[in-house]
């Protein structure tokens, strides 16, 4: 997929040494199609990093699309420049007026705190109400998905005795939904969370139905039932060493930290650990964009949030 981003954001440099299309601005205006509209809210700390793992799986299919990046006007990222984010980031404000044929939200280091807590609870609140009627398709990212849970369907999240740490098998529950199209009988997934949600909960709402789940990891994806609203526990996005930086921070800073599970050959933090988790995420992106946003969005984005303009 072109992905059309800002020429000078740091993804295009990396992604275009990857050989994965990078569309700049003056080819994509020459082209007579309408991208698709994809909104991404950052809410993580790296957010360059983010970034770059993002726009990787969004510009892997055939389509166009042209990415737009939001972070919360209610809370100042203390990570990444102050020159970035006002050359590549609005706020909510500027976009609140628009349509979007998707969004993801992406987790944030939060999930010690309740809820309420956050600082910028009530504001992304108001962004996932004006979600269900300003963007067709909505992919939620581990704490923003026990957040949109929450949030839309009051499923509270439970602390873990132990931290989830690690990359963990996983299995299709639902056999024919089009999210994993194509996936294996059995499939990795990184982890990184203290807080999970609970089937038995997630049972109890007709609206939602479980898509994937691990016997280590637990609900894995979930969705409401005409796709609108994803809400997917991992990282599928992880880079390579996402889990190895995550563990020599916490070690530099005394957290008593686990050694990442079913990552570091033998056990052994000094090697390099191998990728198993690429293919399936890139291929649940792809299912994403193509099945829930790209075939069923209506041609004219005014009219999302129209149920008459919506084929599912």
């Amino acid at each position: 997929m072109p992905i059309r981003i800002p020429d000078q954001l740091p993804a295009f440099e990396t992604l275009t040494n990857e050989n994965i299309f990078v569309m700049t601005q003056n080819r994509a205006v020459s082209q007579d199609i309408r991208p698709l509209e994809i909104l991404l809210l950052n809410l993580m700390p790296t957010k360059i990093d983010t970034e770059t793992q993002l726009s990787r799986l969004l510009g892997n299919t055939p389509l166009q699309i042209e990415l737009n990046l939001i972070t919360t006007k209610s809370h100042t990222s203390r990570h990444t420049p102050k020159a970035h984010m006002k050359a590549f980031y609005q706020v909510f404000d500027d976009v609140r007026d628009r349509n979007f044929d998707g969004m993801i939200i992406t987790g944030a280091p939060v999930e010690h705190l309740r809820f309420e807590e956050v600082d910028y609870w009530r504001e992304l609140c108001e962004i996932m109400e004006w979600s269900k009627t300003h963007v067709h398709s909505t992919l939620h990212i581990c704490w923003a998905a026990q957040a949109g849970l929450y949030y839309h369907y009051g499923i509270p999240k439970y602390q873990l005795h132990r931290k989830l740490f690690g990359v963990f098998p996983h299995v299709v529950d639902r056999k024919n939904c089009m999210l994993f199209r194509g996936f294996d009988d059995v499939f990795m997934v990184p982890h990184s969370r203290n807080t999970t949600v609970l089937r038995e909960d997630i049972e109890q709402v007709p609206a939602l139905k479980i898509l994937s789940s691990s016997p280590q990891a637990g609900v894995y994806a979930v969705s409401t039932n005409n796709g609108t609203q994803i809400f997917v526990t991992g990282h599928s996005e992880y880079d390579a060493d996402t889990l190895a930086k995550e563990y020599r921070r916490d070690m530099e800073k005394g957290k008593p930290t686990p050694l990442p599970e079913n990552y570091f050959p033998n056990n052994d933090a000094a090697l390099t650990p191998p990728v198993t988790w690429r293919s399936s995420g890139n291929l649940m992106f792809s299912n994403w964009l193509n099945y829930f946003v790209y075939q069923t969005t209506p041609y004219d984005l005014s009219r999302v949030g129209d149920p008459s303009a919506v084929t599912r």
